[in-house]
């Protein structure tokens, strides 16, 4: 339990550095004297007050946290008289008394209050000396218990203090509070020292600290002079002389503690502190007081006080200090009254308030005195109380109360809750010197209860009651009959006029909204409702607020009756209804009261109890029913509505329709290839609704399956129904459709055939032009139909007329025609129909005009793709050749070989108009050479060269030898055969035998080059070997041997195998054999081939134009072998261009290029056949003219 610490002043003027204790105490509190004056009203006598703190020999002189709250003292004379009269106790039955305690025991003080008139637990607070909450010092040393006993209703406080020690001794306080009461009551502890130690001790290892932040830290530790346990090893002991640290710091000034202790080890400064207050000092005797001031002196405010010193020598000259500024006498002022009496010298201080609670000393010479002046506040205490009030509402509250001290701070309550007095507060406080008053200006009910003040000596409290002023009536509420939709004004008077009220309605509140509006003003009531309604029927009652009486009137409305026939929604007020169907009618009427109604159809009125038709009325809607509504329902139907306030009548019109009768047949007037039209007239009777439309079907005379062939209506009376097959009788039907459904089928139309034309026939072209005569040809329509095709109808015009001749009298079934007995020179126009029973069909006519004059068309050969390289075949094999051409008139063809004529003996030829064929039954070798076809038309010549190759088996190898043999290996050596059968040798096959057996085995087949060596040859066999040669048609018929024989002998000897090193076969791709430019034949495949060496394996890419070649159906691309192939299949002259091959790997890419220019291409008549557009065909020929002119 610390105690507070704070500077104080030496005698020479310097503050003293004083050390805060630990946790575990405090330095013990000095000896104080006090001399009390009481205020100048009271006229007692001064009062000394003398307590004797134990183990306290330090002089507290200026120490202000030396000084303790001791409550009021007593002279010493006075001490040993009994107190008349104690002060009473608000709060505490039991009060905690004073107790001694040895240093190490345990305490308990017990505080009672008593809690039969408290509402809750009152609040507790204990402290030592004047300000210290022990609350905040609970722990090992200090705990604080609280018990309530619920029989007598009694709370228990208890502090104990456990394991006491010689700090803990002084001054506490108990202090109690709840609400506006407050008690309190101080208690003395005493701390009994159990036996003085022993001060032969070194004092440098007993002020050692053993653990830092420990319990025991800060006390004297002996643990290290009595127990030597778990120690280091003892240090070498120092030569030096031994030195009294008691004598130095008994000699040394406060200030040097710190210093001294540091610089002989001590550590442990606090307990070395407490230690040095427990040895006696020897006082000094002053040379200028004879009797100083005493430590600290207390006095009530507005008393007065005097400091007494006695002065050794009456001459020395005195100065008073006040918080170290000199006190100097006025004439006028009566603060400070300095008096001599002998040696005394006295400082009087009058009407003593907080300004003068300060430290004072007096200076004789050098030397110097202090002490400390403590006013105590004196409690302000109710003088008189506030009285009870009783009055109304709206009437002035003025409560009164006075108290012992002007400008007191007093507080203002209101069943316990403090009241607000801010700007806008309705409670208002102000103070007349004593007087404290809280003034209500305007009362309501809301004020009563139970006002109180509160000050620091007591409190006064009293009840204030606020009623009603009684009602009265002056105007009441009246009832009232209110048209519906009129406004209602309720109205009354009562008294006060500033109560206000509210309004019910059949016992709900009613809220002021935008239709209702509730008026208030003075002692007027009202209640204003803009437009009533039904709802607004009832009792209304207003009720003043806080009173039992209540008015009220009743609210009668009433409304004529009225039909709603608009929220209905019937144009005309007419209501359709299909025959056969329930026909309900609800219509909402209104009225209050509740009309009588009445359903009539002419003069006859329509009863409730009705079978068929019957009417219903009930809360706001009438009802007339019709189970199945027949077309005599319809008609006008009348409604009548009767009730107090008037009556009304309404018409409403009922249309009973249905489905319209079904059309009369319809009629086909004409029929096409797979359509008609159809006619037919409007039904009879539309069923009482406008007809919508109609729905067609039709179906085969041999059917019986009906198929609509419309699904939207169709308004007008015509259709032609289409998709219809060619020779198949069909029969069409009507159905009408109105709003209300769709009638019945009307009957069958008579039986029709769709017959139609062919269509036009299709690749007119002209085949043949000469100076009289122009032949065309066509092919048949694409469509002809059932009807068949009898034949074609051949017309031509001269140019720039419109008179078509026809050619041909009599129907030509053919599809080639020639027009005979024409003029040279003139230009005609042709088309063709095509004729069948439905009639002629459109023409086909040809788009240009033809010349009548025989065109001479230069000759040119269209040599076949298999034909550009060499054609080969094998001896004995028949040759048949083929080579088309073109040319008009017949063009002239000759054939040379090798620059010679051909003689017919050898070779066969035949030529025709269009090709020339070429025919060898047998071919032999001396045919291969190359022959040259020549085509003349008059002065122009085309020629081609065709290469023939015939191919026999090569002949063998002209010599075979052993070039060496070694272990079980033999290396041969031949050279190539002298006749290779008119074709490049393609390989060998090597044979071996052994001599013993001479059975022929093969050891490799196709093996391009000339030497060879066979391993893996069995030890001790002598071998022969044999070698065919191998062309395309085949291995030779012999085989060339060697000579000699190898033997394999076994021999003793190691080889010694040399080491070579791997070599690394990666390189970047290189074309061994580039692209050629090739001329290709328009329509016949070609291919484009070169090959490329790379390892790793390239990607090949193949581009045209620089674009490159993906998912074409045109273009086919291989690679084997590394030999890349792209085939080009059925080229046109748009094929032709720059075409790329390009190979990449990882160490690099190369490419190679080439140009392909296709020849030839389509003739028109071939374009025609195609079914090629004429404008097309025009841009192609335009084209194909300006590549050959820029060739």
């Amino acid at each position: 339990m610390p105690e507070p610490t704070k500077k104080d002043e030496m005698p020479n003027g310097q503050p003293e550095e004083s050390v805060a204790p630990d946790s575990n105490g405090a330095p013990p509190l000095p000896e104080i004297s006090l001399e009390v004056s009481p205020p100048p009203e009271d006229a007692s006598s001064v009062k000394k007050l003398s307590v004797d703190l134990p183990n306290d020999s330090v002089p507290a002189m200026g120490r202000k946290d030396s000084v303790w709250s001791l409550g009021e003292g007593q002279a010493p004379e006075d001490l040993d008289k009994p107190i008349d009269n104690p002060p009473l106790s608000i709060l505490l039955i039991e009060k905690p008394q004073s107790g001694s305690v040895t240093v190490g025991g345990d305490i308990t003080f017990v505080a009672k209050v008593e809690a039969k008139d408290l509402l809750r637990k009152p609040t507790i607070k204990w402290f030592k000396g004047k300000w210290m909450d022990l609350a905040s010092k609970t722990g090992k040393h200090l705990q604080l218990k609280e018990t309530f006993d619920r029989i007598t209703k009694v709370h228990t406080f208890e502090m104990h203090i456990i394991k006491a020690k010689d700090n803990y001794a002084g001054n506490y306080r108990c202090e109690v509070t709840y609400k506006d009461k407050f008690d309190s009551c101080s208690f003395d502890l005493e701390v009994k020292e159990a036996g003085q130690g022993s001060q032969n001790i070194d004092i440098r290892s007993a002020f050692k600290r053993s653990s830092e932040g420990q319990e025991d830290a800060g006390e004297l530790d002996f643990s290290g002079l009595l127990k030597h346990r778990n120690q280091r090893e003892p240090k070498q002991q120092d030569d030096t002389p031994e030195v009294d640290v008691w004598e130095i710091l008994k000699n040394a000034r406060p200030d040097e503690y710190e210093k001294i202790a540091f610089m002989y080890g001590i550590t442990d400064l606090r307990g070395l502190l407490r230690r040095m207050k427990k040895i006696p000092k020897e006082e000094k005797k002053s040379e200028a007081f004879a009797k100083k001031l005493d430590p600290a002196y207390q006095v009530d405010k507005g008393g007065k006080i005097r400091l007494v010193v006695d002065l050794a020598d009456p001459t020395v000259e005195l100065k008073w200090y006040k918080n170290g500024q000199e006190i100097r006498p006025t004439p006028n002022q009566r603060k400070f009254i300095f008096e001599h009496k002998g040696t005394q010298r006295i400082m009087v201080i009058n009407n003593c308030n907080s300004n003068d609670d300060a430290a004072y000393s007096v200076a004789a010479g050098d030397e110097k005195c202090t002490t400390e002046l403590f006013v105590k506040e004196l409690p302000v205490k109710i003088v008189k109380g506030i009285e009870p009030v009783k009055t109304t509402v709206n009437e002035r509250i003025e409560l009164e109360c006075e108290v012992s001290e002007e400008g007191a701070q007093v507080k203002w309550m209101k069943n316990g809750v403090e009241v607000p007095t801010g700007v806008r507060s309705r409670y208002r406080v102000k103070c007349e010197g004593t007087k404290h008053f809280l003034v209500i200006d305007d009362a309501s009910r809301e004020d009563t209860g139970t006002y109180s003040i509160m000050a620091t000596g007591g409190t006064s409290e009293a009840h204030v009651q606020v009623d009603l002023k009684p009602l009265k009536i002056y105007q009441d509420l009246q009832d009232m009959t209110v048209l519906l939709g009129q406004p209602i004004k309720l109205h009354c008077e009562i008294y006060p006029g500033n109560v206000p009220g509210r309004w019910y309605r059949n016992g709900q509140l009613i809220q002021p909204n935008d239709r209702i509006n509730i008026i208030h003003r003075n002692k007027i009531h009202r209640l204003e409702i803009e437009t009533c309604s039904l709802h607004d029927a009832g009792d209304y009652t207003f009720v003043p607020e806080g009173y039992s009486q209540s008015l009220s009137a009743k609210i009668h409305i009433i409304d004529p009756p009225r039909v709603h026939l608009d929220s209905l929604n019937f144009p005309d007020n007419t209501v359709t209804v299909v025959a056969g169907n329930k026909l309900r009618l609800e219509i909402p009427i209104s009225g209050e009261p509740a009309p009588r109604v009445v359903w009539m159809k002419g003069e006859r009125v329509i009863l409730e109890s009705g079978h068929r038709v019957r009417a219903e009325t009930y809360g706001d809607q009438t009802s007339m029913t019709i189970e199945i509504t027949e077309r005599e329902d319809s008609g006008n139907y009348k409604i009548v509505l009767q009730n107090e306030a008037g009556e009304a009548t309404a018409s409403i019109k009922i249309k009973v329709v249905d489905i319209p009768d079904p059309p009369e047949a319809p009629l086909v007037p004409v029929v096409g290839g797979d359509w008609c039209s159809m006619t037919w007239e409007p039904p009879k009777y539309d069923g009482g609704s406008p007809i919508l439309g109609y729905f067609i079907e039709r179906k085969k005379k041999q059917s019986s399956r009906w198929m609509r062939l419309n699904f939207d209506l169709i308004k007008e009376t015509s259709f032609e129904p289409k998709k219809m097959i060619e020779g198949v009788p069909y029969e069409v039907r009507i159905f009408a459709v109105n709003a209300i459904g769709v009638s019945k089928p009307s009957e069958p139309s008579k039986a029709f055939t769709p017959l139609a034309v062919t269509s036009e026939p299709t690749m007119l072209v002209v085949d043949d032009v000469t100076d009289t005569t122009v032949t065309v040809k066509w092919r048949p329509p694409e469509t002809i139909g059932a009807a068949g095709l009898d034949g074609y109808l051949v017309e031509y015009c001269i140019e720039g007329s419109n008179d078509w001749v026809v050619s041909n009298k009599e129907l030509t079934e053919k599809t080639k025609y020639t027009i005979t007995g024409l003029s040279p020179g003139c230009k005609i126009l042709v088309r063709v129909k095509a004729i069948n029973a439905a009639g002629a069909s459109a023409p086909r006519t040809l788009q240009h005009s033809i010349l009548v004059k025989e065109v001479i068309e230069p000759p040119k050969i269209r040599v076949p793709r298999h034909l550009k390289q060499t054609y080969t075949r094998r001896v004995g094999e028949a040759v048949n050749l083929v080579v088309p051409f073109m040319g008009k008139p017949r063009p002239k063809v000759t054939w040379l070989k090798e620059g010679k004529p051909i003689e017919p003996s050898h070779v066969s030829i035949r030529n025709t108009d269009c090709d020339s064929i070429i025919f060898i039954r047998k071919a032999e070798r001396s045919h291969s050479g190359k022959y040259e076809m020549t085509v003349q038309v008059e002065n122009h010549v085309d020629t081609a060269i065709i290469d023939i190759q015939i191919v026999d088996l090569p002949g063998p190898p002209q010599c075979v030898t052993i070039e060496d043999v070694w272990g079980g290996n033999v290396a041969l050596i031949w050279t190539p055969p002298k006749d290779n059968g008119n074709a490049p040798i393609t390989g060998y096959t090597i044979q071996k035998a052994d001599k013993k057996t001479m059975e022929w085995f093969t050891c490799i087949e196709h093996y391009h080059r000339t030497c060879i060596t066979i391993t893996e040859l069995v030890v001790g066999n002598e071998y022969f070997f044999r070698i065919f040669s191998e062309n395309m048609c085949g291995l030779s018929e012999a085989a060339t041997q060697t000579k000699k024989s190898a033997l394999i002998v076994k021999e003793g000897l190691q080889v010694k195998i040399p080491e070579y090193n791997d070599h690394d076969f990666k390189e970047a791709p290189k074309f061994t054999q580039p692209l050629i430019n090739t001329f290709a034949v328009a329509g016949y495949n070609t291919t484009l081939n070169c090959s490329v060496r790379a390892n790793p394996r390239p990607k090949v890419i193949w581009m045209k134009n620089k674009i490159v070649i993906v998912d074409d159906p045109r273009y086919r691309m291989f690679s084997n072998q590394g030999v890349c192939t792209l085939e080009i299949r059925k080229p046109s002259p748009y094929d032709g261009g720059l075409y790329t091959c390009k190979a990449i790997n990882d160490l690099g890419e190369a490419q190679v290029d080439c140009k392909l220019e296709v020849k030839g291409g389509f003739t028109f008549y071939e374009l025609m056949q195609r079914g090629v557009p004429l404008n097309l065909i025009d841009k192609y020929m335009n084209e194909t003219k300006i590549v050959e002119q820029e060739k």
